[in-house]
């Protein structure tokens, strides 16, 4: 709707101020037609461009501007290359053409327009073109500066063809464990052995554990700065850098003190590269099709994708108005979660099979205006992630850590805690392992394969805007969740004595309760908000979800109490305070407390 309304205010604003210019100076001459086109100095000339004998040499100067604002406009489009001289000159001609029209006809009286009809003379495509991608320009900086999602601040510079952003966000973070927290070894850090040289089972040393028991605190900050990037015809590029502790795909934040301490400088990442092109682009309809690494192209909420999360692959959005009150949306793609090293095993000469990862996701959904102050909008989505799960090697003995087993591949590179287990390294007992009482080194990936359907809703109320109200909620489950088959090989997530019972779960839900000044835009706007998360063991794949509650992952459950408020329109203060217990297993209930300053520049 935006887009629409600037592109019909460009259009009457260039036919419109030739016609005003006309009627308040009837005697104005039309622009001359020489053989030649006139040159932009000419345009710019009193006269409206008729030739002029050749003055005698005079210091350079600049050109006059003229009276007629439609004439100022076109010779500005020209002196930025949007318009050919030739271009600028016939829509200069032809709207005094129609001005001259208008004259003619004001003695006519004209019958009376109705509410609805909006007068329209033609703008060549050049101008049109030139128009859209400036507003989507627009479009795109109004857009971050109110991400519902994240939160996070923006605001743009803008040159001829870039667009630069950044923001900056300070935080002092606090984590309190509870004093009945089980710390006698029942929550291994997956992430940090399959990550790292494969576990000893057979040693004598814990294999690294989570903090479980130990308060921390510290002060941490995130900086990006990007570009987007109008490459006309509908096409749209787009770079960002981030700060990040590690290349983790759900937190840019940076401890300070960290990376060695002693001020040591910081790392920056990657973290968006795209080329995006509008196939269809309007009031009602839209599609659009983005390759590359970019945002989260779906309707969700942080329990299934955290909000820092980039998508790798290629994936399209498209809208389309049905009536007033009813639009369809949807979005779907096909993006890469592992890509299996070229040289696997690297210590071989023969090398193992490929044991590659996808994501094929799509979802649609409807967004409903129930009247003028309640919109509702609803979405089904299906992830399907191919191959995330682990897989059993062929038998075989490794007799030192380096030596790789046919499956190695299949445990996941990033990880956060919750997910169910299993052991990947089919090690047989030989006289060379002592009978397998010695060299069993491990790695462990996903018991359970994920296929997770998802259902997300939201609900607007406005009748007391500027202060709005906002409810919102999820449903996930893991349909290709089996409990009896992953029972039998899980290595955690159980409960009661020696090997214990399997007791995960494959569903997860959150309900959240905004209300505020959603826009905050302006000092002294304020948001505030309450929500509730139940989220099972192997509902989502942990390694994706929100990286803050609970100290992120899965297997959690709890409250989340925040606000914020604006003390000026770039930057904002707020305070978050979680509360998490786990669903099943070992007794871990974490508090955390967040208080953020963020500026957008």
């Amino acid at each position: 709707m935006h887009t629409m309304h600037a592109h019909r205010s460009l259009t009457l604003l260039l036919a419109g101020t030739a016609l005003a210019a006309a009627q308040e100076s009837p005697d104005l001459a039309p622009l001359a037609a020489p053989d030649q086109p006139p040159t932009l100095e000419e345009m710019l000339d009193p006269a409206l461009g008729v030739p002029q004998p050749e003055p005698p040499p005079q210091p350079q100067q600049a050109a006059t501007p003229s009276q007629n604002m439609a004439v100022n406009l076109v010779a500005l489009l020209v002196k930025k290359g949007q318009l050919t001289q030739e271009e600028g000159l016939a829509l200069i001609e032809q709207a005094e053409a129609e001005a001259q029209t208008a004259r003619a006809q004001a003695a006519t009286p004209a019958p009376p327009r109705t509410e609805d009809e909006v007068s329209v003379n033609y703008v060549p495509q050049t101008v049109r073109n030139s128009i859209r991608d400036e507003i989507k320009q627009e479009l795109l900086a109004e857009s971050r500066s109110n991400d519902g999602k994240s939160g996070d601040y923006t605001i743009t510079h803008e040159g001829e063809n870039f667009r630069f952003f950044g923001d900056f966000r300070g935080r002092y973070e606090g984590i309190f464990f509870g004093d009945g927290n089980d710390n006698t070894g029942s929550f291994p850090n997956f992430n940090a052995i399959n990550t790292g040289a494969p576990f000893d089972t057979a040693g004598t040393l814990f294999s690294p554990q989570y903090n479980v028991d130990q308060d921390r605190n510290r002060a941490r900050l995130r900086a990006r700065f990007g570009a987007d990037i109008m490459l006309g015809e509908g096409f749209t590029g787009g770079l960002r850098i981030a700060t990040g502790d590690s290349n983790s795909p759900v937190s840019p934040n940076q401890s300070l003190g960290g990376s060695g301490g002693n001020f040591s400088k910081y790392s920056l990442w990657l973290d968006r590269a795209f080329l995006a092109y509008d196939m269809i682009e309007g009031e009602d309809n839209e599609l659009s099709v983005v390759v590359g690494r970019f945002d989260n192209p779906f309707f969700s909420s942080e329990v299934m994708w955290d909000d820092d999360l980039g998508f790798d692959g290629i994936a399209a959005r498209g809208r389309f108005k049905v009536n007033e009150k009813v639009t369809l949306f949807g979005a779907g793609g096909l993006f890469p979660v592992y890509n299996t090293d070229f040289n696997f095993a690297t210590n071989q000469p023969s090398k193992f099979e490929s044991q590659d990862k996808w994501l094929y996701g799509a979802q649609a959904g409807i967004e409903w205006k129930i009247n003028k102050d309640l919109t509702a909008k609803f979405a089904t989505a299906y992830y399907d992630f191919s191959n995330i799960e682990g897989e059993l090697s062929t038998p075989f003995v490794p007799l030192n850590p380096n030596d790789a087993g046919s499956t190695d591949a299949t445990r996941p590179s990033f990880a956060q805690r919750g997910n169910t287990y299993m052991a990947l390294r089919n090690i047989i007992p030989t006289a060379a392992n002592d009978f397998g009482t010695k060299y069993q080194y491990q790695y462990y990936g996903l018991a359970t394969p994920f296929q997770v359907l998802a259902a997300t809703g939201r609900l607007d109320y406005a009748a007391y805007d500027p202060v709005n109200f906002t409810l919102a909620g999820e449903y996930m489950k893991n349909l290709a969740f089996d409990a009896g088959e992953i029972g039998a090989k899980a290595v955690n997530n159980r409960v009661g004595a020696g090997t214990g019972t399997f007791d995960g779960g494959d569903t997860a839900w959150n309900m959240n309760f905004l209300f505020g000044r959603t826009a905050m835009d302006k000092k002294g706007d304020w948001i505030a908000g309450i929500g509730y998360r139940y989220v099972e063991s192997d509902a989502v794949v942990d390694g994706f979800t929100d990286s803050d509650f609970g100290g992120g992952g899965t297997n959690l459950q709890g409250f989340t109490l925040g606000g914020a408020l604006a003390v000026s329109p770039s930057v904002r203060v707020g305070l978050k305070w979680m509360t998490s217990d786990e669903v099943t297993g070992p007794p871990l209930s974490t508090d955390t407390l967040q208080f953020d300053i963020n500026a957008k520049f």
